[in-house]
């Protein structure tokens, strides 16, 4: 209809079945196809023809749960590689939270809130949307960013054992994390290590450096920080570029979801 050639059309057809994972099924007919592959079709079909946005309209919600995440991970790849923009329309919040990057509420034909995962979660503009989202595992959701605290640091080119203990006095805690000229962390000293060290007169931080730190990225969901932190003797360090920019401590977490444990009690 477009009145493109034979081989240019095949051509962006197989391209589109291959970004889909359809690669090898080209010559299959829909019956031999599963309910997940057909749905692959379907987005194959829309991509080929290379449109500005794409409109899916429940269109995982015929698919059983395992296929339907799925299908979920495969359109956030194809996002990630195509750029597209998409109009994802959904009535599973799980799914929206999931796979949007801004998320439009919608009540009665109209507009009721617009915004991120976090902000929807975080501060809902009404008591429609706050009714609407009150039984969302936050955990999934909130990321290090949101629960991250300021770090206390020594710099491992200027200080020694003595500043950092006087530094740990300070603010109350038994390690410290260490990092250099551009704050990019080399790892972390406990109180005990820098106490020992002053007593032998020991004045340089690398003698007494512990490297093995568990470390997380800004956007790591705070349900995966869990069993991280549980077995940690130190704090987890938030890193963005070999960077230190935050620390969580157990407290926060657990406060976290004290807090969200409290707003579940008061809607029963």
């Amino acid at each position: 209809m477009q009145g493109i050639e034979k081989k240019n059309r095949m051509d962006t057809a197989m391209e589109s079945l291959e970004l889909v994972g359809l690669k090898g099924y080209e010559d299959q007919y829909p019956e031999q196809l599963s309910g997940g592959m057909q749905q692959r079709v379907g987005l194959a079909r829309a991509l080929a023809n290379d449109p500005e946005v794409l409109l899916m309209d429940e269109a995982f919600s015929a698919l059983d749960p395992l296929i339907r995440k799925d299908m979920q991970d495969e359109l956030l790849d194809l996002q990630t590689t195509m750029k597209k923009t998409i109009i994802f329309i959904t009535h599973d919040l799980d799914e929206a939270l999931r796979i949007g990057d801004r998320i439009a509420l919608m009540k009665d034909g109209s507009i009721v809130q617009i915004g991120t995962p976090e902000e929807i979660l975080v501060k809902p503009a009404n008591d429609y949307v706050e009714k609407f989202v009150e039984d969302v595992d936050r955990s999934k959701v909130l990321a290090a960013q949101h629960i991250m605290k300021r770090p206390e640091t020594v710099n491992m080119e200027k200080h020694g054992p003595r500043v950092a203990l006087e530094r740990m006095r300070e603010v109350g805690i038994s390690s410290i994390f260490v990092v250099d000229n551009n704050r990019a962390l080399k790892g972390y000293i406990t109180a005990d290590a820098a106490s020992d060290a002053i007593k032998n007169n020991i004045k340089d931080l690398k003698q007494i450096l512990q490297n093995e730190i568990p470390t997380v990225q800004r956007d790591t969901p705070m349900h995966d920080i869990f069993n991280i932190i549980y077995d940690s003797p130190v704090p987890v360090a938030v890193v963005e570029n070999e960077k230190l920019v935050g620390i969580i401590v157990r407290g926060a977490v657990i406060g976290a979801l004290a807090q969200d444990s409290e707003v579940k009690l008061q809607n029963v």
